[in-house]
């Protein structure tokens, strides 16, 4: 699905060095590594505050309570995503509201979100999926009418864009996050809290430290979630990367787009009008992906499925009380999606080879054959 080796090979002098000042100095919590890289990573995008966190769960965490959202208040979000974004509203004792996606891109649908706002919804979540940025711009009148912030999941969109602006900038906060297979991923686990709202930032920080703007002064009951500087050596290398890492992903989607164009029974993802996306993931949709999946994975290809169920079928959210029938659209893509491996290092060689693998099973079940890539890489 993604070859991080052929990415640690393209930072591994820097970070080399930045380990080495980092064991020399001793400062293994926090310090200038860590501030180096919210700010660079503040620039590229924008924003007007970065601050570092351990993991993206956490980062949506603590976005919201920064934001004011309280036990009880309501968030709505999208079924179709990530188990996290669910995961953070509930940690702080708020009800996720869940709500369909558009059936072209699969983002939350505007739409929906107003259909289900009521005097309890204190955020609304959209979920920036596959590396696409969503439809902010049209929910943020919906977010001012009931008096709801924005947070932004942006854990599959970094360096993505909407009408020129970058996501993770459009509503009052977002959270990313830096699992090592994103866009921009660690060696590890690490997230980020995002905001141009200082003061937003501050209480991130603040939460973040065991609630402690001072040692020892405990302002708030928080957590231990902070970014780990050996983390951050690596994000602020790969980071000086990204832009061109993107554009490779881009090339790659343009590619897949042309040769899987003419396959009968195919559904290929398209760009929404306004949107510079980053290709975290390249999804189609087939019937009967599961026996085409197999036939891949069987051929070496790294095909997998995000996400395979929604969040309202999953047993974790039973008691939210939604069914099979609530949210068509988030269904029907769940028994559909295939997400092809695509990273800035894949080679033409192989991407020909999943589509002619891709081809083969879709005309009949067969036991794949061997592949040539092993010399070049998983495909």
């Amino acid at each position: 699905m993604v070859d991080l080796a052929a990415q640690q090979d393209e930072i591994a002098d820097e970070v080399a060095t930045g380990l080495k000042d980092i064991f020399t100095q001793g400062s293994f919590i926090g310090g200038p590594a860590v501030a180096d890289f919210e700010q660079a990573y503040a620039r590229f995008l924008g924003a007007g505050n970065c601050v570092g966190v351990a993991n993206g769960t956490d980062a949506l965490e603590l976005a919201l309570r920064a934001c004011g959202v309280r036990p009880g208040g309501e968030v709505i979000l999208p079924a179709n995503t990530f188990i996290a974004t669910a995961e953070a509203v509930s940690r702080i004792a708020a009800v996720p509201v869940l709500v369909d996606v558009d059936p072209v891109h699969l983002l939350v649908e505007p739409d929906q979100v107003a259909a289900a706002v009521t005097s309890r919804t204190q955020a609304i979540m959209p979920v920036h999926l596959f590396g696409q940025t969503a439809f902010v711009e049209r929910l943020a009148p919906v977010a001012e009418a009931c008096g709801a912030v924005i947070v932004e999941d942006a854990a599959q969109a970094q360096g993505a864009s909407r009408h020129g602006r970058s996501a993770g900038t459009l509503g009052h906060a977002a959270g990313t996050s830096f699992y090592p297979g994103k866009n921009l991923g660690a060696a590890g686990d690490a997230g980020a809290v995002l905001t141009d709202d200082d003061g937003t930032a501050a209480r991130v920080r603040m939460l973040g430290a065991h609630g402690s703007e001072r040692k020892y002064q405990h302002d708030a009951i928080g957590m231990n979630s902070r970014l780990d500087t050996i983390q951050a050596v690596v994000l602020h290398a790969k980071l000086r990367r990204l832009a061109g890492w993107n554009e490779r992903r881009r090339r790659a989607a343009d590619r897949y787009q042309e040769l899987l164009a003419d396959l009968p029974g195919v559904i290929l993802p398209r760009t929404a009008e306004g949107n510079v996306d980053v290709w975290h993931l390249y999804v189609i949709r087939v019937a009967e992906r599961d026996r085409v999946l197999a036939a891949l994975n069987g051929a070496g290809i790294g095909a997998g499925i995000h996400y395979p169920v929604p969040v309202h079928l999953s047993r974790a959210y039973r008691e939210l009380g939604y069914g099979p029938g609530d949210f068509p659209v988030a269904e029907r893509a769940a028994g559909g999606i295939l997400s092809l491996p695509i990273f800035p290092h894949i080679s033409e060689t192989q991407q020909q080879y999943v589509a002619d693998q891709l081809r083969a099973a879709l005309q009949r079940p067969s036991t794949p054959s061997a592949h040539p890539l092993r010399a070049g890489g998983r495909a």
